[in-house]
C-alpha cells in the first residue's frame, strides 16, 4: 500500500500554500505528447496522489472532466476548499485501488506522488483502468532546485542546498525514486510505448517565503519537526535570514525565480 507522509491537516495547509504547480515547461512536455499520442480531446483524466490540486487544475484548463485522487482526506479537503473549474472532482482512495471501471480512463497522471505508490500495484490498477491507447504521464521535481536572485544566485543556491542537505537526512527511503530520476518507476510503466525525460528545466515564479515555505512542505521537514521542532523551526528562520542578508533585502515576500528540475514519466497503452 501507498506510504502515507501527508495526512495531517497542518501540513496539508502548508502543502496547499507552498507546492506550485507544474511549470510551463513541463506542462508543454505532457501536452506536446499528448498531442503527439492523438489524446485529446480526453473524456475522463484521472490524477493519482493529488494532494492539494496543483496538478488537477491544470489540467481542468485543457480537459473536460478531472478527478483528482488521495489516499489523505487532508489533501483532498484543501484541493476541495481551493477555487476549481466545474469540471474537477475529488475523491478519498489509495492509488493502488482506484475506483473507476475497467479501460474507462483516457489518461492517468501523477504529479510528484508516484513514489509513495506500492509500484507494481500501482501500475497493474493503470493497465486495468486505461483505455487502449490511453496515456500515463507521471511526472516529479527533483532536489535539483535553486532560487535565483540578481547577482547573488550562486550563494542563494549554496544556502538552499545547505538546509536540503540537513533535511534529506530525516527523507523516506522512497525518496530515492525522486534521486534516481524515476528510472524503477519507468521501468515498471507496463506499456512497450514509453519514454522517461530527465532534463525538463522550469523557472517558477516564487518569493523568499515561498522558498522557506516549499521546504517547510517537504516531507523530510516534517519528520524533522517531529523529532526535533525546535531545531526545525531554527533552521527556517535560519534559512530565510542568510537569504534576505545575501540578497540585501528585509522583505520575505521579494520575488526570486526558482529554477526546478523535472523528470517526466510517459507511456501509451
Amino acid at each position: 500500500m501507498a506510504t502515507q507522509m501527508f495526512e495531517g491537516r497542518g501540513h496539508a495547509a502548508i502543502y496547499q500554500k507552498y507546492r506550485f504547480a507544474p511549470g510551463k515547461e513541463l506542462k508543454q512536455t505532457i501536452l506536446s505528447y499528448l498531442q503527439e499520442k492523438k489524446a485529446s480531446p480526453a473524456e475522463l483524466v484521472v490524477d493519482v496522489g493529488c494532494g492539494s490540486g496543483q496538478g488537477t487544475r491544470f489540467l481542468a484548463e485543457h480537459f473536460k472532466k478531472v478527478v483528482g485522487t488521495d489516499i489523505s482526506e487532508a489533501q483532498i479537503q484543501e484541493a476541495r476548499d481551493a477555487p476549481s473549474p466545474p469540471s474537477v472532482s475529488y475523491l478519498v482512495c489509495p492509488a493502488e485501488e482506484l475506483p473507476f471501471e475497467d479501460t474507462s480512463v483516457d489518461l492517468l497522471t501523477s504529479f510528484t506522488a508516484a513514489h509513495w505508490f506500492d509500484i507494481e500495484k500501482f501500475m497493474r490498477e493503470a493497465n486495468r483502468v486505461l483505455k487502449p491507447g490511453g496515456c500515463l504521464v507521471i511526472s516529479t521535481y527533483t532536489i535539483d532546485m535553486s532560487p535565483h536572485y540578481g547577482n547573488c544566485s550562486e550563494k542563494l543556491t549554496k544556502i538552499f542546498r545547505e538546509s536540503w542537505d540537513v533535511l534529506l537526512k530525516y527523507s523516506h527511503n522512497r525518496v530515492k525514486h525522486v534521486l534516481e530520476d524515476y528510472k524503477e518507476i519507468f521501468e515498471a510503466v507496463p506499456f512497450p510505448d514509453k519514454k522517461r525525460i530527465t532534463d525538463i528545466f522550469d523557472k517558477i515564479p516564487m518569493t523568499v517565503a515561498g522558498v522557506v515555505g516549499y521546504l517547510e512542505s517537504a516531507s523530510p521537514y516534517q519528520v524533522f519537526k517531529k523529532n526535533d521542532p525546535e531545531a526545525a523551526k531554527s533552521l527556517l528562520q535560519d534559512t530565510e535570514k542568510r537569504m534576505l542578508e545575501t540578497m540585501g533585502v528585509s522583505s520575505r515576500e521579494t520575488p526570486v525565480e526558482f529554477w526546478v528540475r523535472h523528470v517526466c514519466v510517459l507511456g501509451c497503452k
